[in-house]
């Protein structure tokens, strides 16, 4: 975050596509063009790892942490590859504009991937194997994790026959040569992928725009990361955590939030000088320019719940070694372009621990206007440089639907004091974008849906509730002349744009 910049908000299953899901094809590319055309340097995403049904379509539950989604993949561009005739893509089916049905999609895309890979041949192919040789680490264990999940009726990996459970070399090799076909399959998603992802982050870079991502700081019991990898966590005998995370109870939750994620054995890790971190960490970097880390304070001190216990009333707050990790990361590359999500609670040490490795945090708008707004950290007038900005995030009500929906009148009469006019449910995000980029904050993000002053029905997650969250799409032609106008005379105005570059 060197320049003062701008960029929106956009998950790339949001983007409009006639195959039911935004992917890595022409959709990505027009909206790269409308970033640039309107002077924006950032586009900011959600995980791109793999979702599961089973799992609520959730990018921040996978079952990997490396391996991308293949629901991502352009059908198109493998059209374009010779491993697919336009027939095979001319007539998808009806699905919804505005919503994505991620079992039609799956279903739909998944008999294409199955086609487009009996064609291909990676005898031509030779960056393939280069791919498959640099992701090894994580290339071979997900595609026999995704070949034996399969075989198992998509069940948990520490249900699997024990032979498999406990990775017994006779078996795994066994279960190798059963499966080849199905693992090669897999292999080849990640690196055609990988293509597509690689293709559209070089288009944005010729446009000066750069890609910030976003990674999830626990990993999913059913997960090819804890099979292939189980002492990294802490898990009994027969493979099932002994503690879980979540967060305290607080002025918001009378019994805290129980997330039932598995917890990282840190005392093992560190023995292992943090590599599985390391890796992780990495090949995010890869992926992204800039990468946010989610619940960082989970990586100074975390809510350990035993398993079981129905609320995380009855947990504790553990210490990570926090610095010993930051600076095992810090000697591979001296400067890490990481973002610290620092909502919510946050305690000294995470302040400290953020400070000492300038890391920058989060600031939301739609968090400033209660009765502490002189002294409220997210009010506009009190973000420091060192920071990004937001209205809202992905976890929000987008501003229209907040301020009909969920601000009380003495919110909304602060709202309208603070920015001298009157503000409707219209207004409100535009308005709150203006806040945003005029701010002192380097960067400033506004999501896509108040650019397009969206209410409730574009919301993108609820936090708390499990189903119907992650299938918001963006209907083609949304974005008008006018919203680019719009948005290109506020970045330039809030010396955001091309031509305001500044150091500092």
């Amino acid at each position: 975050m060197i320049l003062r910049s701008s960029g929106l908000l956009m998950h790339i299953t949001s983007l409009p596509s006639p195959y039911g899901i935004g992917g890595l094809g022409d959709e990505a590319y027009a909206f790269a063009d409308m970033l640039h055309r309107t002077g924006q340097r950032v586009w900011q995403i959600l995980p791109l790892t793999p979702t599961a049904q089973s799992s609520w379509n959730d990018p921040y539950h996978s079952v990997s942490a490396f391996a991308g989604n293949p629901l991502l993949i352009c059908p198109a561009r493998l059209v374009q590859a010779g491993w697919l005739d336009e027939a095979d893509i001319a007539s998808p089916p009806n699905f919804p504009e505005h919503t994505v049905d991620f079992a039609a999609v799956t279903e739909w895309k998944q008999a294409l991937f199955t086609k487009a890979h009996a064609r291909f041949n990676p005898d031509n192919h030779p960056e393939y194997h280069r791919f498959c040789h640099k992701s090894a680490h994580w290339l071979d264990d997900y595609a026999l994790y995704v070949a034996l999940r399969s075989r198992y009726g998509e069940k948990p990996w520490n249900t699997w026959p024990e032979p498999l459970r406990t990775r017994q070399p006779e078996a795994l090799a066994r279960a190798r040569a059963d499966l080849a076909d199905v693992m090669d399959e897999v292999r080849f998603l990640q690196w055609v992928l990988q293509e597509q992802w690689d293709a559209l982050k070089a288009y944005c870079h010729e446009r000066s725009i750069q890609f910030f991502g976003d990674m999830p700081i626990y990993v999913d019991l059913d997960s090819a990361d804890l099979w292939s990898a189980p002492h990294c966590w802490k898990l009994d005998d027969d493979y099932v955590p002994t503690v879980v995370a979540g967060v305290p109870p607080d002025y918001f939750s009378a019994t805290g939030q129980l997330w039932e994620s598995p917890i990282y054995d840190w005392d093992a890790l560190q023995k292992d000088n943090f590599s599985w971190w390391v890796r992780r960490i990495f090949r995010n970097l890869d992926l992204f320019d800039t990468l946010r880390i989610d619940h960082f304070r989970g990586l100074v001190a975390y809510w350990e719940v035993p398993a079981g216990e129905p609320t995380a009333m009855n947990g504790e707050w553990v210490e990570a070694p926090v610095r010993e990790f930051f600076d095992t990361l810090f000697a591979r590359r001296p400067t890490l372009p990481l973002v610290a999500e620092d909502l919510g609670v946050i305690t000294p040490d995470v302040r400290e621990t953020m400070a000492h490795y300038a890391l920058p945090g989060m600031k939301i708008l739609l968090f400033a206007f209660g009765d502490d707004l002189p002294s409220n950290p997210y009010a506009p007038h009190n973000i420091g440089p060192h920071s990004v900005v937001y209205t809202g995030t992905h976890d929000n009500m987008p501003a229209k639907g907040w301020f009909t929906d969920e601000a009380d009148d003495a919110t909304r009469k602060r709202l309208i004091d603070y920015a001298g006019q009157d503000v409707t449910a219209d207004t409100a995000p535009w308005i709150l974008a203006r806040m945003a980029f005029l701010s002192h904050a380097k960067l400033a993000i506004i999501p896509v849906q108040d650019l397009l002053a969206l209410g409730a029905d574009a919301r993108m997650n609820r936090p708390g509730n499990l189903k119907g969250n992650w299938h918001w799409r963006m209907r083609p032609g949304s974005i008008t002349t006018r919203h680019e106008t719009q948005l290109a005379r506020l970045t330039e105005l809030s010396g955001r744009g091309n031509t305001h570059q500044q150091n500092g």
